[in-house]
């Protein structure tokens, strides 16, 4: 069973969120999937490296991109970072034009783990699948290093900073913010073990593995 069909990403909109390999799995999602696919974003994302990049918001020039390339990469370009934005075309429009869209709907700072603000993630009112992403890297290790937002992940689990992340803490915020339909716990790897007590912890269907390796199954 690949990737797509495991996590459950269908045609139309999925949207990818949390921490520790989400840029990897939509790049991953958007080699196995067989029909056209926009990659985009909901906050910033750095443009993928050999993708066509569509910065306009005109329709055309996504068509043209499509036929040309099977994967493409829409989103204007911040001046200061080379990051991508939030395409002004708009979420629904890329649908219509693409038979996947990919979005990365929420930012970690390049940390394996994280909670979200109020204000997170930017899941499209049209994204019919939401995958978690959480970085087994960042088990067993200091909150307050691995965690981006750490503040709010210990409001969620009663820690404290210096503490280590364990298994149950992430588990416990996760299923308190309840923001997904399916998790991947990516980075297995690093640690089996503990991506194992994770992935059974979690309250929705979880999968674990490394996208590094291109192994993912069940716990």
């Amino acid at each position: 069973m690949g990737l797509a069909e495991l996590l459950g990403a269908g045609r139309g909109v999925t949207s990818v969120i949390g921490s520790g390999g989400k840029t990897s799995l939509l790049a991953a999602l958007a080699r196995e999937l067989s029909g056209t696919v926009v990659l985009t974003t909901t906050t910033h994302i750095l443009p993928f490296a050999g993708v066509p990049l569509v910065t306009s918001a005109n329709a055309d020039d996504v068509r043209a991109a499509l036929a040309g390339s099977r994967v493409i990469c829409v989103g204007p370009q911040a001046e200061k970072n080379g990051k991508l934005v939030t395409p002004e075309l708009g979420i629904d429009a890329l649908a219509s034009l693409a038979d996947y869209v990919l979005v990365e709907a929420d930012g970690a700072r390049r940390l394996p783990l994280k909670a979200h603000a109020p204000w997170e993630p930017v899941i499209p009112a049209c994204s019919g699948r939401t995958v978690l992403v959480l970085g087994a890297s960042g088990l067993g290790r200091p909150v307050r290093e691995k965690v981006h937002r750490p503040e709010l992940f210990c409001e969620l689990t009663g820690c404290t900073p210096d503490g280590p992340a364990t298994p149950e803490l992430v588990a416990r915020a996760a299923n308190a913010e309840a923001l997904a339909d399916v998790a991947l716990v990516n980075q297995a790897d690093v640690a089996p073990d503990e991506a194992r007590k994770l992935a059974a912890l979690l309250a929705i269907p979880a999968f674990m593995g490394s996208l590094r390796t291109a192994t993912i199954g069940t716990p």
